[in-house]
């Protein structure tokens, strides 16, 4: 009978991906669900939040990493460039919007 070994998950993060996430950032919550990183469910906690955008900005890209598979480097890369894009374009939506309703408002 053979012996077979359970591998864990590799602990180490690159040096490439630390730094900060503005997909985390921006999109917090939804960012947290998709990346398996839930204690960014804290973004719906009052006052919380406050605190949590900014931990998860820090911190977002180790806990992404360790937390789902990756293909490499270059795969996290790109995927987490596209949900800083995503948060981003969202952003400027939204204040987008804000000046819309403020000036039809007058």
């Amino acid at each position: 009978m053979e012996e077979t070994t359970v591998q864990e998950k590799p602990t180490e993060v690159p040096r490439e991906i630390l730094g900060w996430n503005w997909g985390a950032f921006f999109l917090n919550w939804i960012w947290g669900l998709g990346n398996r990183t839930y204690i960014a469910l804290l973004c719906l906690i009052p006052f919380v939040n406050i605190v949590m955008i900014f931990v998860l900005g820090a911190k977002g890209s180790e806990w992404a990493w360790k937390n789902r598979h990756w293909d490499g480097v270059e795969h996290f890369q790109r995927v987490q460039r596209a949900w800083g894009w995503w948060g981003f374009g969202l952003f400027l939506f939204g204040i987008l919007i804000s000046i819309i309703v403020a000036v039809a408002g007058r």
